[in-house]
């Protein structure tokens, strides 16, 4: 089946009044919550109905089955195409993609999110941790570039799109972004943060 991630939005508090050796089981429950649709990979998001239990929420990314191989497909496809994105489209992109999904490649780019290093805390198996605080900058981000999707399209095409793996098409690479523009605009609104579960 391949890596797979989960993705939350938490309100950290909550998670970090439970204990350390805790959490992982806390962030399981919630990510597989028996309330939630029969389809566990439905588009969008779910939240508990249960009493006491309004602290997460859960987004399924669409069209990408919870498997990190969506992630992974989308950063190379925006290494094949970001230079031929107008510079202040790319920057921003760079900074969004590489908080949420475009990990490790500011070594060879030399660009990333600028975000302040902070390594996770808790000791629970994460792909993704990114605190309350780091929240409203990414939001800021996608604010940024979601009225200029459209501009990404002839680049793709002419430079990411290819027929096999993921995110093969603009359309399902803009879905994608669109998707993460959706969870971090949430968080933000909560004031939460946001976690990828590994599965």
């Amino acid at each position: 089946m391949g890596l797979c991630i989960e993705v939350l939005i938490v309100d950290w508090p909550r998670v970090e009044a439970v204990a350390p050796g805790d959490r992982e089981e806390l962030l399981i429950d919630a990510a597989f919550d028996e309330e939630y649709s029969d389809d566990p990979v439905e588009h969008g998001w779910s939240w508990s109905e249960r009493p006491g239990e309004d602290w997460y929420g859960r987004y399924a990314l669409r069209n990408t089955m919870d498997s990190y191989k969506a992630h992974f497909y989308a950063g190379h496809r925006w290494d094949h195409m970001r230079e031929f994105v107008e510079p202040e489209v790319r920057e921003v992109l760079d900074r969004f993609n590489d908080a949420l999904f475009w990990h490790a490649l500011e070594e060879v780019t030399g660009v990333g999110s600028g975000l302040p290093e902070r390594p996770c805390t808790w000791d629970v198996s994460l792909l993704l941790w990114r605190p309350p605080d780091h929240v409203p900058v990414i939001a800021g981000w996608w604010r940024q570039v979601a009225p200029r999707l459209e501009s990404l399209r002839e680049p793709f095409d002419r430079h990411a799109a290819e027929p096999d793996g993921w995110i093969t098409t603009f359309e399902a690479f803009a879905d994608f972004l669109t998707d993460w523009g959706e969870v971090v605009t949430e968080a933000e609104r909560r004031g939460w943060g946001i976690v990828g579960l590994r599965c």
